[in-house]
């Protein structure tokens, strides 16, 4: 059981920064012949056929076919085609914010509206997707996204997921706190989708995450993420862990790729890069929660690890935004 909350931990911060909220979410009903060009350059967005199949064809790579209960996941920012057919020429084009257009130019988002949350050029069309777009994810999310190829799929066949059918159905409700409940449900689909994708011998999952299934590594990264406020040294680490402090050292290093605090401190800093996105936070609120004793101490370790102040940061991330 351990194992299991550890690695959801992992999995879970991928989507609990500050802007990773709020997605853009869907349902295509497309009839043949379609292609979809996007070029959106969102970090990340998943695609879940519930009928019907669509052919991902990525930059550079082979097409990837998608049948009923498959999902795939694309990782920007990269660009890529979504169709019937491969060979099947773009006829819309998905640009940043969601905007749809013709290849002419011609705005498509009022032509193409189906009703709640869906879309597409038919609505009896052969194919039913379920279209979830991150249009912007903080700096915990890129420690797993970085993983990622650019493209993933999972075919239906490969994991047992009861949430697609799940979200077909919610997706189209209009009724109180209706995107609360699109949100949560299209992070646990993410969230599953990665477990399985980062189980697969092929996956390049990082040191860290495999760590996590170490009874006494996988001990020490939880409690480092789940309290980045605690003033922890190897040694406290090492008590909580039931081994001796050069044990820890050594093992931690081996199966993680650096120190314990090395580990802590990026943690900290990516926790501390998130929650600086946040209208509302100063530099000293930020540096408690991430276990600095100022705002210079922060500060200090920001610049010299990043290159940057955390305010350059966060004007830059607010500007981005």
């Amino acid at each position: 059981m351990f194992v299991y909350d550890s690695v959801m931990d992992a999995l879970a911060g991928l989507l609990d920064g500050p802007h990773a909220r709020g997605a853009f979410l869907l349902r295509s009903v497309m009839s043949p012949p379609w292609s979809l060009r996007v070029v959106d350059e969102a970090p990340l967005t998943v695609m879940a056929i519930a009928r019907g199949e669509a052919w991902i064809v990525p930059e550079s790579g082979a097409p990837v076919r998608l049948g009923p209960g498959d999902v795939g996941i694309a990782r920007g920012p990269d660009p890529y085609t979504v169709a019937d057919d491969p060979a099947s020429p773009p006829d819309i084009i998905i640009y940043p914010g969601q905007l749809c257009r013709s290849p002419g130019g011609e705005d498509m988002e009022e032509p193409m509206s189906l009703g709640v949350r869906t879309w597409g050029n038919d609505t009896d069309g052969s194919t039913v997707m379920l279209v979830g777009t991150y249009e912007s994810m903080g700096d915990i999310s890129d420690r797993l996204l970085r993983a990622l190829p650019p493209f993933l799929s999972l075919a239906n066949h490969e994991w047992d997921c009861p949430l697609i059918p799940l979200l077909c159905d919610e997706v189209i409700k209009d009724e109180p706190g209706q995107t609360a409940v699109l949100d949560r449900l299209l992070d646990l689909l993410v969230i599953a989708v990665l477990r399985a994708w980062f189980a697969r011998p092929e996956a390049e999952a990082p040191a860290w995450y495999r760590a996590q299934g170490d009874p006494i590594v996988g001990h020490a990264l939880s409690m480092m993420h789940n309290n980045p406020a605690d003033p922890w040294t190897v040694a406290s680490l090492a008590a909580e862990t039931g081994v001796s402090r050069a044990a820890l050292a050594r093992r931690f290093h081996d199966l993680v790729g650096e120190p314990p605090m090395t580990f802590l401190t990026g943690w900290r800093l990516d926790l501390a890069a998130d929650l600086l996105r946040e209208p509302d936070a100063t530099i000293g609120s930020v540096a408690e929660k991430v276990g600095y004793s100022s705002a210079f101490a922060l500060s200090t370790a920001f610049k010299r690890v990043r290159g940057i102040s955390p305010k350059e940061h966060r004007v830059r991330a607010l500007s981005s935004t």
